[in-house]
């Protein structure tokens, strides 16, 4: 909950201005002028739209951070797949204060059970293949953390949180240690996260894929490769090293990728590319 409540922060501080914290109520104007002091309301949460729900306990905290006494019930829970027109939640409390953070609270919500969403209609394509649906680092900046979550709740997994915690040699690696083998050996030699959690080699071409294996790589990504020279590469590698497919993955494409023999299929847009939910709040 700390990176949701830096995020938070960082959201409120966008939409009311410098200084909010000391009058946060006052810093909206809107609600400020127009709604009494003592007005109390109550808002329900409601999808609009079937949809994954995903960021909850980050909408709780939104509104929490402006009004500290309000009241939040959730009726489902994050990784629910529910219905057009589910009740999501209710919160009960100071209008103005619960007005001004509607709209943190809802971006949040909605981007994150996008997320989820468009994980989980991958991760159904994968159902029976035995493959693992991954993430990528392609997030909106700042929001990598949260993003990822909504991944786990919509039935992905996450491949490595950033460049701190996995050694993956991409092609821009290869080509600046000129070739394969001296990127792994390198890698290798430097030992830490190499050894302990393993290398990882992105591959163009079935010659890479040789020579990654060759050079001891534990993972092999088979880049933009086609259904038929994924099986080729998978044959390849006969089981030396794991194998991931990635770029161009779209949901049309993924069931014959997976079908392919490859251990996992990572796709960028599920992060990068989910449209937000229709997630409404009323209020009474």
């Amino acid at each position: 909950m700390d990176d949701a409540r830096r995020v938070i922060l960082a959201a409120l501080a966008e939409d009311l201005g410098e200084g909010w914290e000391a009058d946060p109520w006052g810093a909206d104007v809107t609600s400020a002028s127009a709604i009494p002091a003592d007005r109390r309301s109550r808002g329900v949460l409601a999808g609009r739209q079937s949809l994954v729900v995903a960021g909850l306990p980050v909408a709780e905290e939104a509104f929490r951070l402006v009004v500290p006494e309000a009241r939040f019930r959730a009726f489902v829970a994050d990784g629910d797949e529910v219905a057009a027109g589910t009740v999501l939640a209710e919160i009960e409390g100071p209008a103005r204060g619960l007005l001004t953070a509607e709209r943190t609270a809802l971006n949040l919500l909605q981007m994150l059970s996008g997320i989820a969403t468009l994980t989980r209609r991958y991760a159904e394509r994968l159902i029976g293949t035995g493959c693992v649906l991954l993430d990528t680092r392609k997030t909106v900046p700042g929001l990598r953390r949260l993003s990822k979550y909504a991944v786990r709740c919509g039935g992905g997994v996450n491949h490595r949180m950033g460049l701190y915690d996995a050694v993956l040699i991409k092609d821009n690696h290869i080509a600046a240690c000129g070739g394969v083998a001296a990127a792994v050996a390198g890698a290798r030699a430097h030992g830490g996260l190499a050894v302990r959690g393993g290398i990882e080699v992105e591959c163009d071409d079935l010659a890479q894929v040789a020579q990654a294996v060759e050079a001891g790589a534990d993972t092999v990504l088979l880049d933009n490769m086609d259904p038929e020279t994924l099986r080729r590469a998978v044959a390849l590698v006969a089981g030396r090293a794991r194998t991931e497919a990635s770029g161009g993955v779209t949901l049309d494409t993924i069931r014959a990728i997976a079908e392919s023999g490859v251990d996992s299929v990572s796709v960028g847009r599920i992060t990068q590319s989910a449209p937000a939910v229709d997630i409404g709040l009323d209020w009474s």
